[in-house]
């Protein structure tokens, strides 16, 4: 597995924030970051479309030293609405954001 530092994929995402934001019609975009259990670590975007606000994340696992390699290839969509449910499985990070209304 190898490990990246969390600076480096942190650099990449936001590289793709003026190219996703024209490409899906977002208001605004940031980085998702939230430490999960364990060795357990999400990365990703914080999306705000038409008024409302969405987390779109894949998981990585953190090692260590900090470093930070993907668990799986696979992208979630979240909302800040408690009664919507999760969107899982994405394996492109594109059919996620291509979900979000």
């Amino acid at each position: 597995m190898d490990f990246l530092p969390r600076e480096q994929i942190i650099n990449e995402l936001q590289d793709s924030f003026q190219p996703l934001i024209t490409k899906y019609g977002i208001e605004d975009i940031g980085i998702f970051e939230e430490e999960g259990q364990d060795q357990h670590y999400f990365l990703g975007y914080t999306v705000r479309k038409d008024g409302k606000t969405y987390h779109v994340h894949s998981p990585f696992i953190k090692n260590q030293a900090g470093g930070l390699a993907p668990e799986k290839r696979e992208w979630t969509i979240e909302t800040d609405d408690p009664m919507n449910k999760d969107l899982k499985g994405y394996k492109q990070l594109e059919d996620a954001f291509r979900d979000i209304k």
